[in-house]
């Protein structure tokens, strides 16, 4: 292996010339993949690209010199110096050795662990992993039971092409990632000092102890960040400079700004001028601090390993295709889970729950599946039903009827399982299959929720699935239901404390207390580190209100590795369960979510509140959530806490009818809010949901693209227009896939709005009025019943008829809306459909069980052709499914002859203003190809 060799080397260029030798070696890159000198380079010259490395990569400008393999010996830090190295066949890594040196004896958050294990593999041509761990020892990693991947000691394949390359410099030792085709520094880790004048660095070099592991990566000017964590966020989907990010799974409202809530993840999306993108995963489970300056990006992690992977892109749908063929792609959900959806915390009865289900039937508004919050249980036992207001008998009864008109049931289940009952089942079962998390000297660890004093499953224990299974099974034979609902499960816990016990004494306030936890600090060196991330905004110990850090799982693991997983590993049981169970494909939704969860789990906001600023900060929420791979995601519709307006739940049904999920949910201590109690709030659902129930076949077909590419349901604008700089900072409009823009109104009192629309002609969806933009803002009409949503030129986007239920919407014809733009006498447009029955487990191209229908349209001179492509067409043709009409938008006069499969037909013609024209009465099987011409 080539290598920067020992000594010290000093390159002093002018501005200019570092720009234009930085600018040559840009365009020619010396490594290929990893840090392999091509043929034909001198060793000065692998020195010179090193420091171009750091010049591209941000190195302030006042910087005349570039010092490469000198120590930065600064007061109080140390460094690592890289030794050992080998090379790996066919240019896809090398590993090698790095040693701490130091002079001086700060051991601030303790001893550094020397030496450490450095492995650079290609794993892929758009996959690069950057491995960083204990030499001697082995550390805490996510499990590969969690997140199935290459371990890091596996055989690599053969990757004949290189995205990326690697560059390093030996000492202090710093790694840059380098795009090839362009030069551009994705990731560079070395230091830089902040002037010539003096030796500080920019940010500090590589820190790796036991329970803290530092290490920063250099930006330039004009990075766009997305991702990191999961957050309410105020200042919109970009990611904002000098912000600290904490990843902690943590039981708070979103209603919390800033804070760090349920889920944890640290992946982020960065694009550059031009739109190219890249994306950058440290999987890692720990608790974190990830802190974003203006010119550097610093991880501040409490355990683990460094264990990066560099997605290429280059194109921003290009990184989640790759970020997701890592962690999981996001699972198939079921044709239902689409509809709308209706849950109350605060049902009390059958009776109230069965006459909503009436009232929104009555309101003539779509309802396909209800859903009943922890007050169906007995006493808060999971797999239970009160026998007074909700007995099984009636409860079964009512579960039969909505399957009856076609309708779902979910139920929510928390993890704590109640200990007081002695009776119990579950709990007992779970007693003897010994799968409850253990305190250090073995005994079941105590906490506290809303059945009182509980005991945790641990779902990395391998029995633990087969329990939650046969628990699952037992009240499902009971009780029919169709979709789990998972909560408090980061995990939740209303006690803090090592060691708690109960003595019987129960107080009022449910969420306090009433355990005796007598070292409820938390005194340890788990849950409380040396170094403190910001735990809801007050820097708590990590143990605050959940399982104590020093809780061990069944293999010695401690809480304090996998708290941030709990979530996931529970998803992938409970999808497991009612796979099983049911027979059909599972629908799981999962408070706490991590890396990875999108493969098993749908996801929502939290606990929200009512105000247009919650409705605001729930789109930033939705879209970031399908970056980082879990696109099945909405929020609680008119909100969760807090009293909600009627103009606040009238433009929320109007954001939520296009998210993904789409639910309207309640806390017990406000007044319902369910959509039909306001007249103007009725309409807009019945307008708004009308739309969406239309689109049902487009958004399931999102569905299926999600699962093959990973690819976001709901995406930022600069997904589908990456060249576009304006995109990048819009947060509070998004794209339907890439055709349909949706732009809410997310103020008070507000009938008009200030929308921003990328190059090219947008159709209305409701009245198919246009909008002709050159890329720039325009005002527009909102009335108090209305959202704008706008189909772009150059789509063809599949309806069907509405109907209060998906199963009526599945059983009706189908019209095309062919979309061109208004200004060319010379267009094409195309687009696709996928079908099944929306409840096969897997979600695959299959004969007799599955179509795939693709539609191309060309537009010239007032003539047009539209032809269509049918994998699979058996299903299809069984269904009876029928394309009857043809919305032809941009078509500007009336044609006067159309031709199927090339004999004239009559037809249906009515034109849409200026706007085009509508067509009914064609009447083609789906499931046959056909031609469809049209002249004048």
């Amino acid at each position: 292996m080539a290598e920067v060799g020992g000594g010290s080397h000093t390159l002093s260029l002018s501005r200019d010339s570092r720009r234009t030798v930085c600018s040559s070696w840009a365009t020619e890159p010396v490594f290929s993949g990893t840090s392999i000198m091509a043929g034909g380079k001198s060793f000065f010259a692998l020195v010179l690209l090193g420091a171009c490395l750091v010049l591209l990569g941000g190195l302030p400008e006042a910087n005349a010199g570039i010092r490469f393999n000198e120590p930065f010996m600064h007061r109080g830090r140390g460094m690592h110096e890289l030794g050992n190295v080998k090379e790996y066949d066919h240019k896809q890594g090398f590993e090698a050795t790095l040693h701490f040196v130091s002079d001086s004896g700060n051991n601030t958050y303790g001893a550094d662990i020397n030496p450490l294990h450095l492995v650079v593999r290609v794993e892929k041509s758009t996959r690069l992993r950057v491995y960083l761990s204990d030499f001697s020892n082995s550390r805490w990693e996510v499990p590969h039971t969690l997140i199935p991947r290459q371990k890091i000691d596996s055989k690599l394949k053969d990757a004949k092409i290189h995205e990326l390359a690697v560059s390093y410099t030996r000492k202090p030792f710093g790694f840059a990632v380098t795009r090839i085709s362009t030069g551009d520094v994705l990731f560079n880790s070395t230091p830089p000092t902040t002037s010539a004048a003096n030796d500080e660095l920019l940010f500090n070099s590589l820190v790796f102890k036991d329970q803290y592991l530092e290490i920063s990566t250099q930006l330039p000017a004009g990075a766009s960040l997305y991702g990191l964590g999961e957050s309410t966020r105020p200042d919109g989907l970009k990611l904002k400079t000098n912000h600290t990010y904490t990843l902690w799974a943590t039981d708070i409202g979103s209603i919390n700004l800033d804070m760090d809530l349920y889920g944890s993840y640290p992946f982020y999306l960065d694009v550059r001028e031009g739109g190219l993108s890249h994306g950058v995963l440290l999987l890692n489970s720990n608790g974190m601090e990830i802190t974003y300056n203006k010119e550097f990006l610093t991880y501040k992690v409490l355990g683990g390993v460094f264990d990066f992977y560099f997605f290429p892109g280059p194109t921003p749908l290009d990184v989640v295709d790759q970020f997701t063929q890592l962690v999981g792609r996001p699972a198939p959900q079921p044709y239902w889970s689409f509809g709308f959806h209706q849950c109350r915390w605060g049902y009390r009865n059958i009776s109230m729950t069965r006459n909503v289900v009436e009232n929104y039937k009555k309101a003539k508004i779509p309802l396909d599946t209800m859903w009943n919050d922890i007050d169906y249980m007995e006493k808060y036992k999971d797999f239970t039903a009160d026998p007074v207001r909700f007995p099984l008998k009636e409860l079964r009864s009512f579960v039969d009827e909505l399957h009856a008109n076609q309708q779902q049931y979910v139920i929510i289940v928390d993890p704590g399982i109640a200990t007081a009952y002695k009776d119990y089942g579950t709990y007992l079962r779970g007693l003897e299959a010994d799968i409850y998390l253990k305190k250090q000297n073995g005994d079941n660890y105590l906490g506290q929720v809303w059945p009182g004093p509980v005991y945790f499953p641990d779902f990395l224990h391998p029995n633990s699935t087969e329990w939650w299974i046969k628990e699952t099974q037992l009240f499902h034979d009971q009780i029919p239901f169709d979709g789990m609902w998972i909560d408090m499960n980061e995990l939740a816990n209303f006690c803090t404390g090592t060691s708690c016990t109960f003595n019987g004494t129960v107080i009022d306030d449910l969420t306090s207390c009433y355990l005796q936890c007598p070292d409820e600090f938390n005194h340890t060196k788990y849950d409380v580190p040396g170094f403190k991330i910001n735990h809801v905004g007050a820097y708590e110990g990590l143990g605050y209100r959940t399982a104590a850090m020093t809780v061990k799982h069944y293999d010695g693991t401690l809480e304090y590795d996998a708290h941030n997983l709990y979530g996931l590993a529970e998803s992938i049981a409970t999808n497991k369960a009612m796979t099983l169970v049911r027979n059909k494909r599972p629908f799981v939704l999962s408070r706490s979510t991590f890396i990875g969860s999108g493969a098993h789990t749908a996801h929502w906001t939290g606990d929200n509140g009512a105000t247009f600023n919650d409705l605001a900060y729930s789109i930033v929420t939705v879209l970031n959530s399908g970056i980082l791979g879990i696109p099945m995601i909405g929020a609680d519709i008119c909100g969760f806490n807090d009293e909600t307006t009627e103009d606040t739940c009238n433009r929320w049904i109007q954001v939520g009818a296009f998210h993904p999920f789409s639910r309207a949910h309640n806390n017990i201590n406000n007044q319902p809010k369910e959509l039909y109690l306001w007249k103007s709030v009725t309409v807009s659902a019945q307008k708004a949901l009308g739309l969406r129930y239309r689109l049902l076949p487009y958004f399931y077909t999102l569905n299926y693209e999600a699962h093959k590419k990973g690819y976001p349901i709901v995406r930022p604008l600069f997904f589908a227009f990456p060249l576009d700089s304006n995109t990048l900072d819009v947060s509070y409009q998004f794209l339907i896939g890439n055709n349909i823009l949706v732009s809410p109104v997310v103020t008070a009192n507000t009938t008009s709005i200030e929308a921003y629309f990328p190059k090219g002609t947008w159709y209305n969806m409701f009245d198919w009025s246009k909008v002709v933009s050159k890329g720039e803002n325009f005002t527009l009409d909102a009335p108090w019943d209305s959202i704008n949503v706008h189909v772009h030129e150059g789509s063809i986007i599949t309806l069907q008829d509405s109907g209060m239920t998906s199963f009526e919407v599945r059983k009706t014809p189908f019209t095309l809306v062919v979309s061109f733009p208004s200004d060319s006498l010379l267009s094409s447009a195309s687009g696709y459909i996928f079908l099944d029955s929306g409840d096969d487990i897997d979600m695959d191209l299959q004969v007799h069980k599955s179509s795939l229908v693709s539609f191309k349209a060309d537009f010239e001179g007032g003539n047009g052709l539209l032809k269509s492509k049918v994998k699979n067409g058996e299903y299809a043709l069984k269904e009876g499914w029928i394309i009857d009409n043809l919305v032809l938008l941009g078509v500007k006069d009336r044609p006067t002859s159309f031709y199927l499969n090339r004999e004239l037909i009559d037809l249906k013609v009515e034109m849409l203003a200026d706007s085009g024209v509508y067509i009914s009465g064609l009447g083609h099987l789906l499931g046959e190809t056909f031609e469809f011409k049209w002249t004048l």
